[in-house]
């Protein structure tokens, strides 16, 4: 199990010890010095670099490698994976339903489900019957979490406003009495957007997600309308007017995008957002079958590695932006569970469909062997949210031997199982471009608090 990751990055050298999550920027002899698996003996240190760097420095870096880890700041010991087997005992309590408040889209998008056959064989929008029960649900399974999230989910929401309007009034209704708070965010393609649902978002969605691929031409050859148009300049000037209420009142959103074999220099997709004044966005790979045209294959992995390290000379211009991939705050991350066990779907997330069925989450919908109960009868196969529970880090060989481990948490559950069959085997594409985006993110945090020092001197 490897406890050191070394990587450099523009002119500098970092070491993270992955255990601690302590992160070293330093000289070239320190990063060849030191090993990812363990510290050579000062004789073997001095034998393997004499010639290369002075005795005397080798000395003075060699002792200052070991007062780090003296202070527990380098090869630390893993102490987690006993709170990961209690973590895996613990009741399960619901903090987030996703409802997909609607399987009908007005969007016929090139990699989604809903294109060709999809959502025209199984059109639904849930009813406010169906969105009250799961209300309830949430509200009994929620155990004494107070805050708590639903996320309106589709195809496409706002098809079924009228729904959306009324589950939140009735959330809203019972929050006192249950001693609940209650967080709504959505996922919008923007098409719907009028003033009036831009105010009504603007002031009940604590988070709203917009959709938009990128440049025109990336928009227009991949977000159709049924009747197979473009989509970009219907939506830009709506997307433009929400996000400038969220800019004005400071509440949360973030540009969505998904980029594919077809726009792999999506770095300019980026560029266009920024230019836009679009100041928090995402940009993930699609993820698809290995035969689909637009599918991410393992050769173009160098192609996106470079647009990534564009991505990272980008944002060194534009402090006030936000790039979901490369957004870690490596002095406080996450709490040690979601550390370990991820998203929490199938435990502390679930997808309710229209007709009421739960599922881990909305990728797994449809599939009967992920079927978990409905909101009415409640959860009545326990052995998929132990499953989930148990599927963390440590349970997940490559995971446990993985450097990256406690910041992607075992990857994507969904993804994990549609390509492997199981969702303890990762998805290695997935990974690789994981891996990858975190040392731009760790490197990217170093950058801008050097920045900030320096301004305050």
């Amino acid at each position: 199990m490897k406890n050191i990751h070394k990587f450099k990055c523009k002119d500098d050298y970092f070491i993270l010890d992955v255990n601690s999550g302590a992160i070293h920027v330093v000289d070239k002899i320190v990063y060849d010095i030191i090993d990812e698996n363990n510290i050579e003996s000062r004789d073997n240190v001095l034998n393997k670099f004499k010639g290369i760097y002075d005795e005397a420095i080798i000395n003075e870096c060699y002792d200052e490698i070991e007062e780090l880890i003296y202070n527990e700041q380098l090869y630390t010991k893993d102490i987690y994976e006993n709170i990961a087997k209690k973590f895996e005992e613990e009741p399960n309590y619901i903090k987030a339903v996703c409802l997909n408040i609607a399987h009908d889209c007005n969007l016929r998008c090139k990699y989604c489900f809903a294109n060709g056959e999809g959502y025209d064989q199984q059109k639904k929008l849930m009813s406010f019957e169906v969105a009250k029960k799961s209300i309830d649900f949430l509200i009994k399974n929620s155990g004494s979490r107070k805050n708590i999230e639903v996320d309106f989910f589709g195809g496409e929401p706002l098809l079924n406003i009228g729904v959306v309007k009324k589950t939140i009034d009735y959330a809203r209704s019972l929050e006192k009495q249950y001693n609940k708070n209650f967080r709504f965010t959505i996922t919008t393609n923007a098409t719907l957007l009028t003033e009036e649902i831009m105010d009504y978002l603007e002031q009940n969605m604590v988070n709203i997600v917009l959709s938009i691929d990128g440049r025109k031409k990336v928009q227009d050859s991949i977000r159709l309308k049924v009747d197979g148009s473009g989509t970009y300049d219907d939506i830009l000037p709506k997307i433009k007017r929400m996000v400038g209420r969220r800019h004005k009142s400071k509440k949360q959103y973030y540009i969505r995008a998904t980029f594919t074999s077809k726009n792999l220099d999506f770095s300019e997709e980026i560029k266009h957002f920024i230019e836009l004044g679009f100041k928090v966005i995402s940009i993930e790979p699609v993820v698809l079958p290995e035969n689909n045209v637009l599918s991410i294959k393992e050769e173009y992995l160098d192609k996106i590695y470079e647009e990534y390290d564009k991505i990272l000379d980008e944002l060194l211009q534009h402090d006030d932006v936000i790039f979901y991939h490369l957004n870690i705050d490596i002095n406080r991350g996450a709490c040690i569970y979601k550390r370990i066990s991820g998203c929490g779907a199938g435990f502390e997330y679930i997808a309710v469909t229209p007709d009421g069925d739960i599922y881990p989450c909305h990728q797994f919908i449809g599939n009967k062997d992920f079927y978990m109960g409905n909101v009415y009868e409640g959860i009545k196969n326990k052995k998929i949210s132990s499953d989930f529970r148990k599927s963390n880090i440590y349970n997940k060989v490559e995971c446990k031997n993985c450097w990256a481990r406690f910041f992607c948490s075992g990857g994507c559950q969904a993804n994990n199982y549609n390509f492997n069959g199981d969702t303890k085997i990762p998805y290695e594409i997935g990974c690789n471009m994981q891996r990858k985006r975190i040392e731009y993110a760790i490197a990217l945090q170093y950058y801008r608090n050097k920045k900030v020092e320096e301004c305050c001197k």
